[in-house]
C-alpha cells in the first residue's frame, strides 16, 4: 500500500508504513554518500523534537496555530523525544541544503504522527501540514543550527563522563605507584628520578585541564538564533516569538539557552563549532601523547623499557609467537588521528560560509557528532582494556634507576659537584653503575643511599634537606 504525495517539482509514492513523505524520499535519493543516517544520532532527532515543540507551543501563545493541531504537534514530538520513530529518519546525514532535509524529515515525520493523533490518515495534509503547521514561523536556517547546538551539548555531556573515568583510572594508578622508583627522562634519554605514580598523576592532571577547557567551549552552544527564520530578520515570524520560542525550549530542554543578540550574525557564525572541535584536538593530541607513553613504557619485554605491564589481550603476529602488542594504545592513537583530521574539515566548512549563511554545517555536524562518539569510545576503552590493568615492574624501574648515570643530579648535593662530576666520567668509561662507584669511594655508605633513594626523597627532593659534604 501507498500514498501520492507532492511538491512543486512533482509527486512520488510514498508507502503507508513510513512517516516520512516526498521530501525526505528525494533527499534519500540525491544523498547516498555516508551511510551513516540520522538515526544512528538520537541525540539530534530529540533536539529537533524539541525545537519543533518549543515552536509550536509559541505558535499556540501567539495565535499562529490552532490549539487543536498544536497540541497533536508537541504530542509527537514528545514521542520522538521518548525515543519512538527514529527509525523514520533515514536521511544521510551528510547533505547538501545547509539541513534542508534533515529538517523536512523531521516536518514530515511529526505532521504525519500528528495526523495520526488527531484521527487522520498519514498524507493528509490538509489538516496538519509539514511546511504549514510544524515549520510555522521558522526555517531549517534556525531549527538546524539550534537543535544541532542542543544535540552536541548532550554529547558533550558524555564525553566528559567518559574522562572523568579514565581521569579516575588514572588517579588510582597513581595512588598504586606512587612508591614504585624509576628515572624520569627526557628526550628518551636519563633525566633524574621520579615515582611511577607521578607519571600517572600527571596523566590524571593533563585530563582534568582538558575537561576544563571543554566546559568552558560546551557553554558557547546555549547561545541560539531559534526565531532568525531565513537570514536573521524573522520574517514570517510574529512579534515577540522569537524570545517566546527560546523560553519554551529552555524549559522543555531543561537547558538555559539564550537568544543571540544579534540573529543575523549568528545564523550565518559557526564560530561555536570551531573552538569545540579545536578543545577535541586538544583532547586528542594530548591522549594520543599518553598512549605514546604507554607504549614506550611498556615495551619490551626484554629489549625495551619495560617499566610496566599492558593488560595482554590478544596474540600480536601471526608469525612471531608469544608476542603481544599494544593494541588499545595503538587503536587510541588512531582515534586521535582521526579527530585532527576531523578538526581540519570543521575549519574549512566553517571558513566556506558565505554572506548570510553557512551551507556546510552538515558536514561540520556529521564529524563533530562521529568525533565525539569515538572519542568517548576511546577514552572508555583506554580504562577499561589497558589502564585498569596496567602493572608495575617495581624492581626493574629500581634497577634501572641505580644503574643510571642521571641519579648523580639527585646525589650532588650530598656529595659535591666535583665528586659528582668525577663519578659520572667514571661510571661512563667503566660502565660500572653511579652507586657501586660512590660505595667504593666510600663517598657515601649503604645506610645513606638507601635513605637518599627512597622515593620520597628521590623524586620530591625539595622535601629533604641536603647536607653538604
Amino acid at each position: 500500500m501507498s500514498r501520492l504525495e507532492h511538491d512543486f517539482l512533482g509527486e512520488m509514492s510514498i508507502a503507508d508504513d513510513v512517516y516520512y513523505g516526498i521530501q525526505t524520499r528525494r533527499a534519500m535519493e540525491n544523498f547516498t554518500i555516508s551511510g551513516i543516517t540520522l538515526a544512528e544520532f538520537p541525540a539530534m532527532i530529540t533536539a529537533l523534537a524539541l525545537v519543533k515543540k518549543a515552536a509550536a507551543a509559541a505558535n499556540m501563545e501567539l495565535g499562529c496555530l490552532p490549539h487543536d493541531v498544536g497540541e497533536a504537534i508537541c504530542a509527537a514530538c514528545d514521542e520522538l523525544a521518548d525515543g519512538k520513530l527514529h527509525d523514520q529518519f533515514p536521511v544521510d546525514c551528510i547533505q547538501g541544503g545547509a539541513g534542508t532535509s534533515t529538517n523536512m524529515n523531521a516536518n514530515e515525520v511529526i505532521a504525519n504522527r500528528a495526523l495520526e493523533l488527531l484521527g487522520h490518515a498519514k498524507g493528509e495534509y490538509a489538516y496538519c501540514h509539514p511546511n504549514n503547521h510544524v515549520n510555522c514561523s521558522q526555517s531549517t536556517n534556525d531549527v538546524y543550527p539550534t537543535a544541532l547546538r542542543l544535540a552536541l551539548y548532550d554529547k558533550l555531556g558524555g564525553l566528559l563522563a567518559d574522562m572523568a573515568h579514565l581521569r579516575r583510572g588514572f588517579e588510582i594508578k597513581a595512588e598504586e605507584f606512587a612508591e614504585v622508583l624509576k628515572m624520569g627522562r627526557t628526550q628518551l634519554q636519563d633525566a633524574v628520578p621520579m615515582t611511577l605514580g607521578q607519571e600517572f598523576g600527571a596523566y590524571a592532571t593533563t585530563l582534568g585541564e582538558d575537561m576544563l577547557r571543554l566546559r568552558e567551549a560546551r557553554k558557547l552552544l546555549l547561545e541560539i538564533n531559534l526565531g532568525a527564520t531565513a537570514i536573521g530578520t524573522g520574517i514570517n515570524a510574529p512579534e515577540g516569538y522569537a524570545a517566546l520560542a527560546t523560553e519554551k525550549l529552555a524549559r522543555f530542554s531543561g537547558l538555559p539557552v539564550v537568544l543571540s543578540a544579534n540573529l543575523i550574525e549568528a545564523t550565518w557564525d559557526t564560530g561555536g563549532y570551531v573552538q569545540i572541535s579545536g578543545v577535541l584536538k586538544r583532547i586528542a593530541v594530548k591522549l594520543s601523547k599518553v598512549c605514546n607513553d604507554l607504549r614506550l613504557l611498556s615495551s619490551g619485554p626484554r629489549a625495551g623499557l619495560n617499566e610496566i605491564n599492558l593488560p595482554r589481550l590478544q596474540p600480536g603476529s601471526s608469525i612471531m609467537p608469544g608476542k603481544v602488542n599494544p593494541v588499545i594504545p595503538e587503536v587510541v592513537n588512531q582515534v586521535a588521528f582521526d579527530i585532527i583530521g576531523k578538526d581540519v574539515t570543521i575549519t574549512l566548512a566553517a571558513e566556506a560560509g558565505q554572506l548570510e549563511l553557512n551551507v556546510m554545517e552538515p558536514i561540520i555536524a556529521f564529524n563533530l557528532f562521529t568525533g565525539i562518539r569515538r572519542l568517548g569510545n576511546a577514552f572508555r576503552a583506554l580504562q577499561d582494556r589497558c589502564v585498569a590493568g596496567i602493572t608495575a615492574n617495581s624492581e626493574h624501574c629500581r634497577e634501572l634507576v641505580e644503574g643510571s648515570i642521571g641519579i648523580i643530579t639527585a646525589l650532588n648535593p650530598y656529595i659535591g659537584y666535583e665528586n659528582s662530576a668525577s663519578v659520572a666520567k667514571e661510571a661512563l668509561e667503566s660502565g660500572g653503575s653511579v652507586v657501586d662507584i660512590v660505595l667504593a669511594r666510600k663517598l657515601l655508605s649503604r645506610e645513606q643511599l638507601d635513605a637518599l633513594l627512597q622515593p620520597e626523597k628521590m623524586a620530591r627532593p625539595s622535601s629533604a634537606a641536603p647536607q653538604k659534604p
